[in-house]
């Protein structure tokens, strides 16, 4: 299929498919890192399944290939400070949560306390590549609620760029 011009119509109303926003934290050996994400969505009940999508070009992308459990932080309407954090993305080896109220969940797997609603602890199950990004299948194997705040929702300006 060809590709299609990002002027195109049909950018202007996939763009107004609502996201969420989420960190994305994983711990790989000794080292651990943060994104930012927007392209997650449930994909089954029993047992819960995800989907997140991740730049191929991303290292994180090679760390969950490989299996590695990561958590996705639910970004509270009222967590703007998180997404200029990790909207910059990170080198390998610079310290993503430098400043950061962490805690530990599987596999200590880093876990942000605040400006988030909760968490959600998934293993990776598969993944299917797109021309830029990888899309992983992944288990929610826990989680949990902090009980105040609701999460924060995103409306791209054109679905032709995040």
């Amino acid at each position: 299929m060809d590709a299609v011009s990002k002027d195109a119509p049909l950018y202007s109303i996939l763009g107004k498919v609502a996201s969420g926003i989420y960190i994305l934290t994983a711990r790989h050996g000794d080292e651990e890192t943060g994104m930012l994400a927007s392209w997650v969505m449930q994909a089954d009940f029993n047992p819960p399944v995800l989907t997140v999508a991740v730049q191929r070009k991303r290292y994180l992308a090679d760390w969950l290939s490989e299996g590695t459990v990561f958590a996705l932080n639910v970004v509270d309407e009222h967590g703007k400070s998180l997404l200029g954090h990790f909207g910059r993305g990170f080198e390998p080896g610079q310290d993503a949560f430098e400043g950061l109220s962490l805690t530990r969940g599987t596999d200590e797997t880093p876990l942000l306390s605040e400006g988030v609603v909760g968490y959600l602890i998934c293993r990776p199950m598969g993944h299917l590549d797109t021309s830029e990004h990888r899309v992983f299948t992944a288990e929610v194997i826990d989680g949990a609620l902090y009980g105040h705040g609701e999460p924060m929702v995103h409306i791209r300006k054109s679905g032709a760029t995040y």
